[in-house]
Protein backbone atom coordinates (compact mmCIF):
# COMPACT_ATOMS: atom_id res chain seq x y z
CA UNK A 1 0.00 0.00 0.00
CA UNK A 2 1.16 3.41 -0.83
CA UNK A 3 0.95 6.52 1.13
CA UNK A 4 2.38 9.40 3.06
CA UNK A 5 2.46 7.11 6.20
CA UNK A 6 3.63 3.90 4.87
CA UNK A 7 4.82 1.51 7.10
CA UNK A 8 3.94 3.99 9.68
CA UNK A 9 2.28 2.29 13.11
CA UNK A 10 -0.91 4.29 14.44
CA UNK A 11 -2.61 3.44 17.41
CA UNK A 12 -5.62 5.06 18.55
CA UNK A 13 -7.79 4.57 21.51
CA UNK A 14 -11.17 4.69 21.40
CA UNK A 15 -11.16 3.59 17.45
CA UNK A 16 -14.48 1.87 17.08
CA UNK A 17 -16.75 4.76 16.39
CA UNK A 18 -16.91 8.55 16.32
CA UNK A 19 -13.46 10.44 15.87
CA UNK A 20 -11.42 7.25 15.94
CA UNK A 21 -13.05 5.08 13.19
CA UNK A 22 -12.71 8.31 10.83
CA UNK A 23 -9.07 8.68 11.89
CA UNK A 24 -8.07 4.99 11.87
CA UNK A 25 -9.86 4.91 7.84
CA UNK A 26 -8.01 8.23 7.36
CA UNK A 27 -4.82 6.48 8.42
CA UNK A 28 -4.95 3.60 6.86
CA UNK A 29 -5.99 5.18 3.38
CA UNK A 30 -2.23 7.01 3.84
CA UNK A 31 -0.46 3.30 4.25
CA UNK A 32 -0.36 3.28 8.09
CA UNK A 33 -0.42 0.55 10.20
CA UNK A 34 -3.59 0.45 12.62
CA UNK A 35 -3.91 -0.63 16.35
CA UNK A 36 -7.27 0.58 17.91
CA UNK A 37 -8.85 -0.29 21.11
CA UNK A 38 -11.79 0.17 22.82
CA UNK A 39 -14.65 -0.86 25.00
CA UNK A 40 -16.64 -2.35 22.31
CA UNK A 41 -16.03 -5.64 20.62
CA UNK A 42 -18.12 -5.26 18.04
CA UNK A 43 -17.70 -1.59 17.26
CA UNK A 44 -14.13 -2.40 16.93
CA UNK A 45 -14.64 -5.99 14.89
CA UNK A 46 -16.65 -3.66 12.45
CA UNK A 47 -13.96 -1.05 11.95
CA UNK A 48 -11.19 -3.35 12.10
CA UNK A 49 -13.05 -5.35 8.74
CA UNK A 50 -13.16 -1.75 6.89
CA UNK A 51 -9.36 -0.91 7.64
CA UNK A 52 -8.71 -4.34 6.11
CA UNK A 53 -10.48 -3.77 3.24
CA UNK A 54 -8.32 -1.28 2.53
CA UNK A 55 -5.48 -2.63 2.77
CA UNK A 56 -4.03 -2.65 6.39
CA UNK A 57 -2.76 -4.38 8.34
CA UNK A 58 -4.91 -4.26 12.12
CA UNK A 59 -4.35 -5.01 15.56
CA UNK A 60 -7.83 -4.30 17.39
CA UNK A 61 -8.26 -5.07 21.02
CA UNK A 62 -10.75 -4.64 23.77
CA UNK A 63 -9.10 -2.55 26.20
CA UNK A 64 -10.40 -0.28 29.26
CA UNK A 65 -7.55 2.33 28.94
CA UNK A 66 -8.24 3.27 32.67
CA UNK A 67 -6.83 -0.20 33.43
CA UNK A 68 -2.99 0.24 33.59
CA UNK A 69 -2.33 -3.71 33.07
CA UNK A 70 -5.20 -3.95 30.00
CA UNK A 71 -3.20 -0.53 28.64
CA UNK A 72 0.63 -2.41 29.24
CA UNK A 73 -0.62 -5.49 27.48
CA UNK A 74 -2.56 -4.19 24.43
CA UNK A 75 0.48 -2.06 23.92
CA UNK A 76 2.86 -4.84 24.10
CA UNK A 77 0.27 -6.76 21.90
CA UNK A 78 0.79 -4.02 19.29
CA UNK A 79 4.26 -4.09 19.20
CA UNK A 80 4.73 -8.07 18.80
CA UNK A 81 2.64 -7.63 15.44
CA UNK A 82 4.08 -4.03 14.44
CA UNK A 83 8.01 -3.65 16.29
CA UNK A 84 7.39 0.07 16.79
CA UNK A 85 4.50 2.85 17.30
CA UNK A 86 4.89 6.04 15.87
CA UNK A 87 1.82 7.65 16.58
CA UNK A 88 -0.67 7.83 19.00
CA UNK A 89 -3.95 9.39 19.11
CA UNK A 90 -5.29 9.42 22.73
CA UNK A 91 -9.17 9.80 21.32
CA UNK A 92 -11.17 7.56 23.64
CA UNK A 93 -13.53 9.47 26.59
CA UNK A 94 -16.91 10.04 28.03
CA UNK A 95 -18.87 13.02 28.11
CA UNK A 96 -19.46 11.98 31.97
CA UNK A 97 -22.71 13.94 34.28
CA UNK A 98 -24.65 17.20 33.15
CA UNK A 99 -24.93 19.73 35.46
CA UNK A 100 -24.88 21.84 38.68
CA UNK A 101 -20.94 20.75 39.98
CA UNK A 102 -22.83 21.32 43.30
CA UNK A 103 -24.85 17.97 42.31
CA UNK A 104 -22.16 16.39 40.96
CA UNK A 105 -21.29 12.64 43.13
CA UNK A 106 -17.84 11.74 43.80
CA UNK A 107 -18.24 8.81 41.91
CA UNK A 108 -19.08 10.73 38.79
CA UNK A 109 -16.29 13.12 39.28
CA UNK A 110 -13.31 10.19 39.28
CA UNK A 111 -15.44 7.86 36.47
CA UNK A 112 -14.71 11.02 34.01
CA UNK A 113 -11.21 12.68 35.37
CA UNK A 114 -9.98 8.58 34.48
CA UNK A 115 -11.38 8.38 31.42
CA UNK A 116 -10.58 11.63 30.07
CA UNK A 117 -6.89 12.16 31.99
CA UNK A 118 -5.88 9.29 33.77
CA UNK A 119 -6.33 7.04 30.61
CA UNK A 120 -4.41 9.56 28.31
CA UNK A 121 -1.58 9.35 30.68
CA UNK A 122 -1.52 5.40 31.11
CA UNK A 123 -1.58 5.23 27.38
CA UNK A 124 1.07 7.70 26.46
CA UNK A 125 3.47 6.61 29.19
CA UNK A 126 3.18 2.89 28.26
CA UNK A 127 4.23 4.00 24.36
CA UNK A 128 6.47 6.70 25.11
CA UNK A 129 8.29 4.04 27.64
CA UNK A 130 8.43 1.16 25.27
CA UNK A 131 8.58 2.82 22.06
CA UNK A 132 9.18 6.25 21.04
CA UNK A 133 11.57 7.24 23.82
CA UNK A 134 13.80 4.59 22.62
CA UNK A 135 13.83 5.46 18.86
CA UNK A 136 13.33 8.98 19.58
CA UNK A 137 10.85 9.80 17.59
CA UNK A 138 6.92 10.08 17.83
CA UNK A 139 3.59 11.93 17.79
CA UNK A 140 1.31 11.82 20.21
CA UNK A 141 -1.74 13.64 19.52
CA UNK A 142 -4.80 14.13 22.48
CA UNK A 143 -8.22 14.73 21.63
CA UNK A 144 -9.21 18.01 23.91
CA UNK A 145 -12.01 20.17 23.56
CA UNK A 146 -13.47 23.69 23.59
CA UNK A 147 -14.66 23.47 26.89
CA UNK A 148 -10.86 22.57 27.88
CA UNK A 149 -9.79 26.59 27.30
CA UNK A 150 -13.23 27.84 28.41
CA UNK A 151 -15.42 26.09 30.62
CA UNK A 152 -19.00 27.04 30.84
CA UNK A 153 -22.07 26.04 33.05
CA UNK A 154 -22.39 22.19 33.50
CA UNK A 155 -19.67 21.01 32.12
CA UNK A 156 -18.11 20.45 35.28
CA UNK A 157 -16.29 16.95 34.99
CA UNK A 158 -15.60 17.22 31.76
CA UNK A 159 -13.81 20.34 31.59
CA UNK A 160 -11.62 19.73 33.94
CA UNK A 161 -10.20 16.83 32.35
CA UNK A 162 -10.08 18.69 29.48
CA UNK A 163 -8.12 21.47 30.93
CA UNK A 164 -6.04 18.82 32.99
CA UNK A 165 -5.14 16.78 29.33
CA UNK A 166 -3.81 20.11 28.22
CA UNK A 167 -1.62 20.79 30.80
CA UNK A 168 0.01 17.52 30.49
CA UNK A 169 0.36 17.37 26.93
CA UNK A 170 2.31 21.05 27.68
CA UNK A 171 4.62 19.17 30.18
CA UNK A 172 4.98 16.33 27.98
CA UNK A 173 6.08 18.54 25.29
CA UNK A 174 8.18 20.29 27.59
CA UNK A 175 9.78 17.30 28.85
CA UNK A 176 10.70 15.45 25.16
CA UNK A 177 11.26 18.78 24.09
CA UNK A 178 14.62 17.99 21.41
CA UNK A 179 14.41 14.07 21.04
CA UNK A 180 12.23 14.47 18.10
CA UNK A 181 8.71 13.38 19.84
CA UNK A 182 6.08 16.07 19.31
CA UNK A 183 2.69 16.61 21.51
CA UNK A 184 -0.31 18.21 20.41
CA UNK A 185 -3.80 18.96 21.65
CA UNK A 186 -6.82 18.95 19.06
CA UNK A 187 -9.79 20.23 19.59
CA UNK A 188 -11.74 19.51 17.06
CA UNK A 189 -15.19 21.87 17.50
CA UNK A 190 -18.33 20.40 16.88
CA UNK A 191 -18.03 17.48 15.05
CA UNK A 192 -21.10 14.61 13.97
CA UNK A 193 -20.26 12.00 16.40
CA UNK A 194 -22.86 10.29 19.39
CA UNK A 195 -20.98 11.98 21.54
CA UNK A 196 -22.09 15.34 20.31
CA UNK A 197 -25.33 14.42 19.96
CA UNK A 198 -25.61 14.03 23.64
CA UNK A 199 -24.32 17.06 24.16
CA UNK A 200 -25.77 18.97 22.08
CA UNK A 201 -29.85 17.48 21.36
CA UNK A 202 -31.93 18.65 18.88
CA UNK A 203 -28.71 19.93 16.78
CA UNK A 204 -28.58 19.15 13.25
CA UNK A 205 -25.61 17.26 12.47
CA UNK A 206 -25.98 18.39 8.87
CA UNK A 207 -24.73 21.81 9.91
CA UNK A 208 -21.56 20.55 11.95
CA UNK A 209 -18.45 18.75 10.53
CA UNK A 210 -18.37 15.04 10.03
CA UNK A 211 -15.52 13.18 11.29
CA UNK A 212 -13.75 12.30 7.92
CA UNK A 213 -13.20 15.83 7.80
CA UNK A 214 -11.78 15.87 11.49
CA UNK A 215 -9.88 12.77 10.65
CA UNK A 216 -7.53 14.62 8.18
CA UNK A 217 -5.77 17.10 11.00
CA UNK A 218 -4.94 14.06 12.44
CA UNK A 219 -3.16 12.69 9.81
CA UNK A 220 -1.74 16.23 8.70
CA UNK A 221 0.00 16.64 12.20
CA UNK A 222 1.05 12.84 11.96
CA UNK A 223 3.31 13.78 8.56
CA UNK A 224 7.30 13.97 9.34
CA UNK A 225 7.12 17.35 7.00
CA UNK A 226 4.27 18.92 9.83
CA UNK A 227 5.76 22.32 10.65
CA UNK A 228 3.98 22.76 14.26
CA UNK A 229 5.79 22.87 17.06
CA UNK A 230 5.32 20.79 19.45
CA UNK A 231 3.25 21.89 22.20
CA UNK A 232 0.70 22.97 20.15
CA UNK A 233 -2.74 23.62 21.08
CA UNK A 234 -4.77 23.18 18.51
CA UNK A 235 -8.56 23.61 17.53
CA UNK A 236 -9.96 23.22 13.79
CA UNK A 237 -12.58 25.99 12.24
CA UNK A 238 -15.98 24.66 10.51
CA UNK A 239 -14.24 23.76 6.96
CA UNK A 240 -11.18 21.46 9.33
CA UNK A 241 -8.55 23.85 9.26
CA UNK A 242 -6.12 23.86 11.73
CA UNK A 243 -5.73 26.86 13.91
CA UNK A 244 -3.27 27.62 16.45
Amino acid sequence: MNGRLREKTVLITGGGQGIGRAAALAFAEEGARIAICGRNPENLGAVAAELRALGAKVVAESCDVTNEGQVSDFVAAVLKEFDAIDVLVNNAGILGPRGELAKVTAAEWQATIQANLTGPFLVAREVLRASMLKRGRGVVINVSSGQGRRATAGWGPYAASKFGLEGMTQVWADETRGTGIRFYTLSPGPTATAMRAAAAPGEDPRTIKSPAVAAQAFVALALDDCALPTGGVLRLDPAGKILC
